[in-house]
């Protein structure tokens, strides 16, 4: 079985960007945070985007330093997760950044 080409994997990240954005539209963040399957399914998407990412080739990366994610600022591992308000969280490393979802 040969891998898949790199371009398919562009086409997952936008259809996943396009889900997270729908999954979190009309809610503020603290309606967002406990809306649940909402919640948990654009967190989802956000962990599949840094896959994804992680397929493309570092030659593409290094011709496009612009685009963040094309750039392999995220590593889908989580580096800490922690409770807040009940609710666990976690702490993603994204390059120098870390983001919280």
């Amino acid at each position: 079985m040969s891998e898949r080409e790199w371009r398919f994997y562009l086409d997952d990240m936008i259809g996943f960007v396009e889900k997270a954005m729908a999954y979190s539209q009309g809610f503020d963040q603290a309606k967002f945070e406990s809306s649940g399957l909402n919640y948990d399914a654009t967190v989802r998407n956000l962990e599949l985007i840094g896959e994804a990412a992680g397929h493309i080739p570092e030659s593409i990366r290094s011709a496009h330093p612009a685009i963040p994610l094309a750039a392999g600022l995220c590593d889908p591992q989580p580096a800490d997760t922690w409770v807040s308000r009940g609710r666990p969280f976690r702490q993603w490393r994204c390059g120098k950044n870390r983001a919280r979802t």
